[in-house]
Protein backbone atom coordinates (compact mmCIF):
# COMPACT_ATOMS: atom_id res chain seq x y z
CA UNK A 1 0.00 0.00 0.00
CA UNK A 2 3.07 2.11 0.55
CA UNK A 3 5.69 1.30 -1.30
CA UNK A 4 7.69 4.25 -0.72
CA UNK A 5 8.12 2.71 3.21
CA UNK A 6 10.33 0.19 1.99
CA UNK A 7 13.26 2.23 1.08
CA UNK A 8 12.97 4.60 4.04
CA UNK A 9 12.49 1.46 6.76
CA UNK A 10 15.78 0.30 5.32
CA UNK A 11 17.51 3.39 5.69
CA UNK A 12 16.59 4.03 8.96
CA UNK A 13 17.70 0.49 9.88
CA UNK A 14 21.15 0.88 8.42
CA UNK A 15 21.83 4.21 9.94
CA UNK A 16 20.95 2.50 13.59
CA UNK A 17 22.84 0.44 12.83
CA UNK A 18 26.29 2.73 12.04
CA UNK A 19 25.19 4.90 15.28
CA UNK A 20 25.40 1.91 16.79
CA UNK A 21 28.74 0.47 15.70
CA UNK A 22 30.18 4.17 16.04
CA UNK A 23 28.61 4.78 19.83
CA UNK A 24 29.59 1.78 21.38
CA UNK A 25 32.84 0.96 19.67
CA UNK A 26 34.75 -0.15 22.49
CA UNK A 27 38.66 2.58 22.84
CA UNK A 28 41.83 0.71 22.25
CA UNK A 29 44.26 0.89 24.81
CA UNK A 30 47.94 0.43 24.63
CA UNK A 31 47.63 -1.52 28.40
CA UNK A 32 44.89 -3.78 26.85
CA UNK A 33 46.93 -5.54 24.44
CA UNK A 34 49.45 -8.44 25.61
CA UNK A 35 52.07 -9.07 23.14
CA UNK A 36 53.43 -12.55 23.00
CA UNK A 37 56.53 -13.92 21.20
CA UNK A 38 57.02 -16.57 19.03
CA UNK A 39 53.29 -16.63 17.93
CA UNK A 40 52.69 -16.66 14.62
CA UNK A 41 52.93 -20.51 13.68
CA UNK A 42 49.45 -20.06 15.39
CA UNK A 43 48.39 -18.67 12.18
CA UNK A 44 49.19 -21.97 10.08
CA UNK A 45 47.03 -24.74 12.51
CA UNK A 46 44.09 -26.74 11.22
CA UNK A 47 41.87 -25.96 13.87
CA UNK A 48 42.82 -22.46 14.08
CA UNK A 49 41.70 -22.09 10.00
CA UNK A 50 38.92 -23.99 10.42
CA UNK A 51 37.78 -21.50 13.43
CA UNK A 52 38.15 -18.63 11.61
CA UNK A 53 36.49 -20.28 8.31
CA UNK A 54 33.77 -20.52 11.52
CA UNK A 55 33.59 -17.04 12.56
CA UNK A 56 33.97 -15.37 8.70
CA UNK A 57 31.29 -17.35 7.20
CA UNK A 58 29.27 -17.09 10.46
CA UNK A 59 29.64 -12.97 9.83
CA UNK A 60 28.44 -13.50 6.64
CA UNK A 61 25.30 -15.45 6.89
CA UNK A 62 24.68 -13.34 9.99
CA UNK A 63 24.76 -10.02 7.84
CA UNK A 64 22.52 -12.00 4.98
CA UNK A 65 19.68 -13.08 7.46
CA UNK A 66 20.04 -9.32 8.86
CA UNK A 67 19.82 -8.39 5.73
CA UNK A 68 16.67 -10.57 5.07
CA UNK A 69 15.49 -9.44 8.10
CA UNK A 70 15.35 -6.12 7.30
CA UNK A 71 13.79 -6.05 4.01
CA UNK A 72 11.16 -8.45 5.35
CA UNK A 73 10.76 -6.21 8.03
CA UNK A 74 10.35 -2.69 5.51
CA UNK A 75 8.32 -4.74 3.39
CA UNK A 76 5.96 -5.71 6.21
CA UNK A 77 5.72 -1.40 7.30
CA UNK A 78 4.40 -1.13 3.63
CA UNK A 79 1.91 -3.41 4.48
CA UNK A 80 1.92 -6.26 1.48
CA UNK A 81 -1.57 -6.13 -0.42
CA UNK A 82 -2.98 -7.96 -3.48
CA UNK A 83 -5.52 -5.67 -5.99
CA UNK A 84 -8.13 -7.54 -8.16
CA UNK A 85 -10.55 -5.89 -10.07
CA UNK A 86 -13.90 -7.67 -9.57
CA UNK A 87 -17.59 -7.48 -10.49
CA UNK A 88 -20.02 -9.39 -7.92
CA UNK A 89 -22.54 -9.35 -10.29
CA UNK A 90 -19.92 -11.22 -12.82
CA UNK A 91 -19.81 -14.18 -9.67
CA UNK A 92 -23.61 -14.84 -11.40
CA UNK A 93 -21.74 -16.24 -14.05
CA UNK A 94 -22.38 -20.52 -14.77
CA UNK A 95 -20.35 -22.13 -17.54
CA UNK A 96 -20.98 -26.02 -18.94
CA UNK A 97 -18.52 -27.83 -20.31
CA UNK A 98 -20.12 -29.80 -22.94
CA UNK A 99 -17.43 -32.54 -24.34
CA UNK A 100 -17.92 -35.02 -26.48
CA UNK A 101 -16.53 -38.30 -25.76
CA UNK A 102 -17.13 -40.13 -28.77
CA UNK A 103 -14.11 -42.78 -30.14
CA UNK A 104 -13.27 -40.28 -32.35
CA UNK A 105 -12.69 -37.54 -30.32
CA UNK A 106 -10.63 -39.59 -27.67
CA UNK A 107 -7.63 -38.21 -28.92
CA UNK A 108 -8.53 -35.02 -28.78
CA UNK A 109 -10.46 -34.80 -25.55
CA UNK A 110 -7.40 -34.68 -23.60
CA UNK A 111 -5.94 -31.22 -25.16
CA UNK A 112 -9.99 -30.04 -24.79
CA UNK A 113 -10.10 -31.05 -21.12
CA UNK A 114 -6.40 -29.52 -20.16
CA UNK A 115 -8.13 -26.36 -22.19
CA UNK A 116 -10.97 -26.28 -19.97
CA UNK A 117 -8.30 -26.03 -17.19
CA UNK A 118 -6.65 -23.39 -18.46
CA UNK A 119 -10.30 -21.07 -18.49
CA UNK A 120 -10.64 -22.48 -14.97
CA UNK A 121 -7.21 -20.53 -13.79
CA UNK A 122 -8.90 -17.40 -15.03
CA UNK A 123 -12.36 -17.81 -13.45
CA UNK A 124 -13.60 -16.49 -9.97
CA UNK A 125 -17.04 -17.14 -8.43
CA UNK A 126 -18.33 -18.56 -11.50
CA UNK A 127 -19.93 -21.76 -10.87
CA UNK A 128 -18.53 -25.06 -13.24
CA UNK A 129 -20.36 -27.86 -14.40
CA UNK A 130 -18.86 -30.85 -17.06
CA UNK A 131 -20.55 -32.81 -18.57
CA UNK A 132 -19.71 -35.40 -20.80
CA UNK A 133 -21.37 -37.46 -23.15
CA UNK A 134 -21.71 -39.89 -26.55
CA UNK A 135 -25.02 -41.42 -27.10
CA UNK A 136 -26.12 -40.88 -23.93
CA UNK A 137 -24.77 -38.33 -21.66
CA UNK A 138 -23.07 -38.36 -18.18
CA UNK A 139 -22.47 -35.33 -15.18
CA UNK A 140 -19.20 -35.23 -14.38
CA UNK A 141 -19.59 -32.97 -11.70
CA UNK A 142 -22.64 -30.29 -11.30
CA UNK A 143 -22.37 -26.66 -11.29
CA UNK A 144 -19.82 -25.74 -8.53
CA UNK A 145 -17.56 -23.09 -7.57
CA UNK A 146 -14.93 -24.80 -5.61
CA UNK A 147 -12.37 -25.10 -7.71
CA UNK A 148 -10.11 -27.53 -5.89
CA UNK A 149 -12.71 -30.00 -7.09
CA UNK A 150 -13.15 -28.66 -10.61
CA UNK A 151 -8.98 -29.02 -11.07
CA UNK A 152 -8.99 -32.45 -9.63
CA UNK A 153 -11.96 -33.67 -11.38
CA UNK A 154 -10.15 -31.82 -14.82
CA UNK A 155 -7.10 -33.41 -14.16
CA UNK A 156 -8.59 -37.29 -13.74
CA UNK A 157 -10.66 -36.62 -16.75
CA UNK A 158 -7.52 -35.41 -19.10
CA UNK A 159 -5.67 -38.30 -17.57
CA UNK A 160 -8.15 -41.18 -18.18
CA UNK A 161 -9.27 -39.62 -21.95
CA UNK A 162 -4.76 -39.64 -22.40
CA UNK A 163 -5.79 -43.56 -24.00
CA UNK A 164 -4.23 -44.46 -27.91
CA UNK A 165 -7.47 -46.42 -29.27
CA UNK A 166 -5.00 -47.63 -32.15
CA UNK A 167 -2.49 -49.18 -29.84
CA UNK A 168 -1.51 -52.99 -30.83
CA UNK A 169 -1.43 -53.62 -26.73
CA UNK A 170 -3.15 -51.87 -24.38
CA UNK A 171 -2.29 -50.90 -21.12
CA UNK A 172 -4.81 -52.67 -18.47
CA UNK A 173 -4.80 -49.73 -15.84
CA UNK A 174 -5.18 -47.27 -18.73
CA UNK A 175 -7.70 -48.84 -20.38
CA UNK A 176 -10.34 -49.50 -17.55
CA UNK A 177 -9.33 -46.22 -16.29
CA UNK A 178 -11.02 -44.69 -19.47
CA UNK A 179 -13.84 -46.99 -19.67
CA UNK A 180 -14.56 -45.96 -15.32
CA UNK A 181 -14.61 -42.41 -16.72
CA UNK A 182 -16.96 -43.42 -20.13
CA UNK A 183 -19.59 -44.88 -18.24
CA UNK A 184 -22.63 -43.69 -18.80
CA UNK A 185 -22.27 -42.05 -21.87
CA UNK A 186 -23.17 -45.14 -23.99
CA UNK A 187 -26.40 -47.34 -24.26
CA UNK A 188 -25.71 -50.55 -25.29
CA UNK A 189 -28.67 -51.46 -27.03
CA UNK A 190 -28.30 -49.13 -30.38
CA UNK A 191 -25.34 -48.51 -32.63
CA UNK A 192 -25.22 -44.94 -32.58
CA UNK A 193 -22.65 -42.80 -31.80
CA UNK A 194 -21.72 -38.90 -31.21
CA UNK A 195 -25.02 -37.55 -30.77
CA UNK A 196 -24.48 -33.91 -30.69
CA UNK A 197 -27.76 -32.36 -30.89
CA UNK A 198 -28.53 -34.70 -27.44
CA UNK A 199 -25.38 -33.58 -26.32
CA UNK A 200 -26.12 -30.03 -26.36
CA UNK A 201 -29.67 -30.40 -24.95
CA UNK A 202 -28.84 -32.35 -22.38
CA UNK A 203 -26.14 -29.24 -21.19
CA UNK A 204 -28.64 -26.86 -21.71
CA UNK A 205 -30.36 -28.52 -18.93
CA UNK A 206 -27.72 -28.63 -16.50
CA UNK A 207 -28.58 -25.14 -15.49
CA UNK A 208 -30.45 -24.46 -12.39
CA UNK A 209 -31.55 -21.62 -10.48
CA UNK A 210 -33.83 -20.92 -13.58
CA UNK A 211 -35.93 -18.06 -11.29
CA UNK A 212 -32.50 -16.06 -11.11
CA UNK A 213 -31.13 -13.25 -12.96
CA UNK A 214 -27.59 -15.50 -13.72
CA UNK A 215 -25.64 -15.35 -17.20
CA UNK A 216 -25.65 -18.90 -18.56
CA UNK A 217 -23.09 -20.02 -21.52
CA UNK A 218 -21.96 -23.52 -22.77
CA UNK A 219 -18.52 -24.59 -24.09
CA UNK A 220 -19.32 -26.82 -26.65
CA UNK A 221 -16.57 -28.99 -27.78
CA UNK A 222 -17.07 -31.52 -30.25
CA UNK A 223 -16.25 -32.78 -33.93
CA UNK A 224 -19.75 -32.70 -35.02
CA UNK A 225 -19.66 -36.35 -36.31
CA UNK A 226 -22.99 -37.85 -35.85
CA UNK A 227 -23.34 -41.81 -36.11
CA UNK A 228 -27.30 -42.56 -35.84
CA UNK A 229 -30.70 -40.71 -35.14
CA UNK A 230 -30.90 -38.11 -32.46
CA UNK A 231 -33.66 -36.67 -30.78
CA UNK A 232 -32.76 -33.15 -31.40
CA UNK A 233 -30.65 -32.11 -34.33
CA UNK A 234 -27.70 -29.50 -33.33
CA UNK A 235 -29.81 -26.44 -34.78
CA UNK A 236 -32.82 -27.80 -33.05
CA UNK A 237 -30.35 -27.83 -29.99
CA UNK A 238 -28.77 -24.68 -29.60
CA UNK A 239 -32.28 -23.23 -30.90
CA UNK A 240 -33.41 -24.98 -27.57
CA UNK A 241 -30.43 -23.47 -25.99
CA UNK A 242 -31.17 -20.05 -27.24
CA UNK A 243 -35.03 -20.30 -25.57
CA UNK A 244 -33.26 -20.50 -22.32
CA UNK A 245 -31.06 -17.50 -22.71
CA UNK A 246 -28.27 -19.92 -22.63
CA UNK A 247 -25.10 -18.53 -25.13
CA UNK A 248 -22.90 -21.65 -26.93
CA UNK A 249 -19.85 -21.09 -27.73
CA UNK A 250 -18.22 -23.97 -29.95
CA UNK A 251 -14.60 -25.82 -30.12
CA UNK A 252 -14.25 -27.47 -33.28
CA UNK A 253 -11.88 -30.68 -32.59
CA UNK A 254 -11.49 -33.14 -35.62
CA UNK A 255 -9.11 -35.64 -37.03
CA UNK A 256 -9.03 -36.20 -40.70
CA UNK A 257 -12.29 -37.52 -41.87
CA UNK A 258 -14.38 -37.24 -45.39
CA UNK A 259 -17.22 -35.87 -43.93
CA UNK A 260 -15.69 -33.31 -41.61
CA UNK A 261 -15.66 -30.18 -44.22
CA UNK A 262 -19.65 -30.43 -44.09
CA UNK A 263 -19.59 -30.99 -40.29
CA UNK A 264 -17.35 -28.37 -39.40
CA UNK A 265 -19.00 -25.94 -41.95
CA UNK A 266 -22.77 -26.68 -40.01
CA UNK A 267 -21.78 -26.30 -36.53
CA UNK A 268 -19.76 -22.90 -37.35
CA UNK A 269 -23.22 -21.98 -39.20
CA UNK A 270 -25.26 -23.25 -36.09
CA UNK A 271 -22.95 -21.76 -33.16
CA UNK A 272 -22.24 -18.10 -35.41
CA UNK A 273 -25.82 -18.11 -35.87
CA UNK A 274 -27.09 -18.07 -32.27
CA UNK A 275 -24.53 -15.25 -31.78
CA UNK A 276 -21.45 -17.24 -30.12
CA UNK A 277 -18.16 -17.96 -30.99
CA UNK A 278 -16.70 -20.71 -33.51
CA UNK A 279 -12.71 -21.62 -32.86
CA UNK A 280 -11.01 -24.52 -33.77
CA UNK A 281 -9.62 -26.52 -30.03
CA UNK A 282 -5.89 -26.24 -32.04
CA UNK A 283 -6.15 -22.99 -32.01
CA UNK A 284 -3.97 -20.71 -29.62
CA UNK A 285 -6.19 -17.92 -28.96
CA UNK A 286 -9.00 -20.22 -28.63
CA UNK A 287 -9.02 -19.72 -25.02
CA UNK A 288 -8.41 -16.39 -24.67
CA UNK A 289 -10.67 -15.66 -27.60
CA UNK A 290 -13.95 -17.67 -24.95
CA UNK A 291 -12.49 -15.79 -22.32
CA UNK A 292 -12.41 -12.34 -23.90
CA UNK A 293 -15.70 -12.47 -25.28
CA UNK A 294 -17.78 -14.18 -22.02
CA UNK A 295 -15.81 -11.29 -19.71
CA UNK A 296 -16.17 -8.39 -21.93
CA UNK A 297 -20.24 -9.26 -23.25
CA UNK A 298 -21.47 -10.57 -19.85
CA UNK A 299 -20.20 -7.31 -18.48
CA UNK A 300 -21.98 -4.96 -20.96
CA UNK A 301 -25.52 -7.69 -20.17
CA UNK A 302 -25.45 -7.50 -16.50
CA UNK A 303 -24.52 -3.85 -16.36
CA UNK A 304 -21.35 -4.70 -14.18
CA UNK A 305 -19.10 -2.23 -12.36
CA UNK A 306 -15.59 -3.74 -11.46
CA UNK A 307 -14.38 -2.57 -8.13
CA UNK A 308 -11.04 -2.39 -7.26
CA UNK A 309 -10.72 -5.26 -3.77
CA UNK A 310 -7.50 -4.84 -1.78
CA UNK A 311 -6.04 -8.01 0.25
CA UNK A 312 -3.91 -7.67 2.71
CA UNK A 313 -1.16 -10.03 2.19
CA UNK A 314 1.24 -10.40 5.49
CA UNK A 315 2.03 -14.12 4.86
CA UNK A 316 4.21 -13.19 1.89
CA UNK A 317 6.72 -11.31 4.50
CA UNK A 318 6.19 -13.37 7.40
CA UNK A 319 7.80 -16.15 7.12
CA UNK A 320 11.09 -14.80 5.79
CA UNK A 321 11.03 -12.48 8.93
CA UNK A 322 11.09 -14.86 11.24
CA UNK A 323 13.50 -17.26 8.83
CA UNK A 324 15.53 -14.08 8.88
CA UNK A 325 15.29 -13.54 12.45
CA UNK A 326 15.84 -17.49 13.46
CA UNK A 327 18.96 -17.90 11.14
CA UNK A 328 20.31 -14.39 12.51
CA UNK A 329 20.02 -15.76 16.33
CA UNK A 330 21.09 -19.06 15.16
CA UNK A 331 24.54 -17.73 13.71
CA UNK A 332 24.85 -15.81 16.50
CA UNK A 333 24.94 -18.21 19.15
CA UNK A 334 27.31 -20.24 17.32
CA UNK A 335 29.95 -17.46 16.52
CA UNK A 336 29.75 -16.45 20.34
CA UNK A 337 30.39 -20.23 21.68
Amino acid sequence: MTPWLVPVVLVVIAAAAAAGWFLHRPERRAGAVTWVANSGYLRSLTSYRRRMRVLRGGLALGAAALALTSLATASLTARPVDRDVRSEVLATRDIVLCLDASGSMIELDTEIVQKFSEMVESFEGERIALSVWNNTSRTVFPLTDDYALVKEELDAAATALDFDLDAWVYDQEALENLENFLVGTVSLDNESSSLVGDGLATCALAFDASDTERSRTIILATDNLVLGTPIYTLPEAASFAAERDITVHGMYASLTDADSARAKAEMQEVITGHGGLFLEADDPAAVAGIIEDIEAQQAVDLDADPQLVVTDRPDRWYGWLVAGLAAFLLVVWRVRT
